[in-house]
């Protein structure tokens, strides 16, 4: 079995292959990927991820690598609709379930015209790799078989990476080794 270093590697390898970026998975369904790795080395895919993006910044390898931090989005779009300390308070008074839904309702999560997926769209253009990645930090908040079917619907003219801190068998995402998110049966496993 490869070590997370050798599959970071490969991934990079990967997504460099211009057959990859046409966009065509396995029997030509639209390419949505997940590189799944163990939730302890959040740190080091983070720092990988910021080398994949400091090389692509050079601007010499054809395609733009856009970094969608799911986390950050949910963040700047509570703070632009000044939302982010009601928030807090609503959390103190009302419960973590309560502001999970208040503020899922706002980001439409499970509407076609989700705030996170129009964001994603206005941030990438014809020729991209999206990485989706902060999955880890806005759970339970935001889940990420909700963002892959939105997107799924929404994007289908890039290849898609879902940076995911857990299991995926290719039928069901393990977050943190012991919570399921599952009902998402569209992506592939990026490598093994």
């Amino acid at each position: 079995m490869a070590s997370l270093q050798e599959r970071l590697d490969l991934a990079e390898n990967l997504i460099k292959r211009e057959s990859f970026r046409q966009n065509k998975g396995l029997g030509n369904e639209v390419g949505y990927y997940i590189f799944d790795y163990p939730a302890e080395h959040e740190l080091l895919v983070r720092e990988h991820i910021d080398y994949m993006k400091a090389r692509n910044a050079k601007g010499n390898e054809g395609y733009e690598l856009v970094i969608c931090d799911l986390y950050d989005m949910i963040i700047d779009i509570l703070e632009e609709e000044g939302f982010l300390e009601q928030c807090y308070r609503f959390e103190e008074k009302k419960g973590l379930e309560r502001i999970i839904k208040a503020v899922g309702n706002l980001l439409q999560v499970n509407d076609d015209t989700s705030l996170i997926v129009e964001r994603i769209k206005e941030r990438t253009p014809k020729d991209a790799v999206v990485f989706l990645v902060g999955i880890g930090k806005c759970y339970p908040i935001l889940r990420s078989h909700k963002v892959l079917n939105n997107l799924h619907q929404a994007i289908d003219y890039v290849p898609v990476v879902m940076f995911y801190p857990g299991k995926y068998d290719g039928q069901a995402l393990m977050l943190f080794s012991e919570i399921k998110d599952d009902n998402y049966y569209r992506a592939f496993k990026l490598v093994e």
